[in-house]
């Protein structure tokens, strides 16, 4: 009986087929790539941004005796600092879309039709006002932040309330005189970090309200203006939505000790405020210093 002699390759071991090695470096190479890919793929999405609701503040303007009114509307836009402002939709202006250091035109452009779709749902839009609806504003949101608005719409919200995302109305109370919102302002755009392109409007609307039910009843002009910061990375502007990151609200005529945190509850032509305020504040002044949370409303044209 003759001894079998050793294969080659070692003591006793078994050998790894070519074939094997070959796959085994193919998985690796592949892996690698992939690896190599995912961390430089020019067409990266980017992370999305952390949604909490937006950090805000209402500041209530009380008049310093009747509210004024009329019955004729042009009147009452025209002896008023609204005389030259735009209406609607149409009003609100976009500036030219520039690209930043790491977003293109097209980008930019995006972020700020989205900033203007957010301020007309808000604040200009009729059915918004009245309180009928909120999803013009609520489909603009991301999933994390639209959790968010529906808690604080619904009135159980813990950290933010529905005049935080929008302005309306108590349909109970007052009623628009006028669908065509008078409005001023714009918008600026800038980078905050390599990933984040930050929006900031500044807006002042100006509502002609009448009385809830009341058509022959004098209108009066309610002033609202309105700050927003808005932020976009590669996911927001890819899906269409905005995150809200802070709201600064000025509005009156409106008495100081009324809770404005679901409505906003303007007075009307004749009333009064019950409480004083403090120092004055005038919404028309797009970069006048905040004042306290409730203050005299004041202007330098006052409407009549």
């Amino acid at each position: 009986m003759r001894t079998r002699p050793p294969e080659p390759g070692g003591q006793g071991g078994r050998t790894v087929p070519k074939q094997g090695i070959a796959l085994a470096l193919i998985i690796l190479m592949a892996f690698a790539a992939a690896i190599y890919l995912g961390a430089n793929n020019p067409y990266d999405v980017g992370r999305s941004l952390v949604a909490d609701p937006p950090a805000a503040m209402t500041l209530a303007l009380a008049p310093e005796g009747a509210v004024p009114g009329g019955d004729d509307l042009a009147s009452l836009y025209a002896q008023s600092p609204a005389a030259g402002y735009g209406a609607g939709p149409g009003g609100v202006d976009l500036p030219d879309p520039v690209a930043t250091a790491h977003f293109s035109t097209e980008q930019v452009l995006t972020a700020l039709t989205l900033a203007k779709e957010y301020v007309v749902a808000g604040a200009l839009t009729p059915e918004v006002l009245a309180g009928t609806t909120t999803v013009p504003v609520r489909e603009l949101l991301g999933a994390e932040q639209r959790q968010h608005f529906d808690e604080a719409v619904g009135g159980h919200g813990t950290l933010s309330v529905a005049t935080d995302w929008l302005v309306r109305f108590d349909p109970d109370e007052a009623a628009l005189a006028d669908p065509q919102v008078r409005v001023e302002g714009g918008f600026s755009i800038t980078e905050v970090a390599d990933d984040i392109l930050q929006v900031h409007g500044r807006h002042v609307f100006v509502y002609a309200l009448r009385p809830a039910g009341v058509r022959a009843a004098p209108a009066a002009l309610f002033t609202v203006q309105r700050q927003v910061r808005l932020q976009f990375g590669e996911e927001e502007l890819r899906d269409r939505y905005v995150v809200v990151r802070q709201v600064e609200t000025t509005a009156g005529p409106m008495d100081c000790a009324v809770d404005r945190s679901a409505v906003l509850h303007p007075l009307l032509a004749g009333e009064r405020a019950d409480h004083p305020a403090s120092e004055g504040a005038d919404p028309y002044v797009l970069d006048a210093e905040r004042a306290a949370l409730c203050a005299t409303f004041t202007a330098d044209d006052p409407p009549v």
